[in-house]
């Protein structure tokens, strides 16, 4: 098995570990990443807003 395979199923491994044994902070987690995503996305809009519009 090459190194790749093993790092991801060790990955894999790690988040269903953390969505069993604990599900409310995977999901304050996951809400987390979330808001940064949407938040970035509407810097750039707002980036893009000022510099065309």
């Amino acid at each position: 098995m090459n190194t790749k395979k093993v790092v991801v199923l060790a990955a894999v491994a790690l988040v269903l570990f953390l969505l069993i044994t604990r599900p409310v902070e995977s999901a304050d987690a996951v809400q987390q990443v979330l808001t940064w995503l949407r938040e970035g996305a509407e810097s750039i809009i707002t980036f893009l807003k000022s510099l065309f519009g």
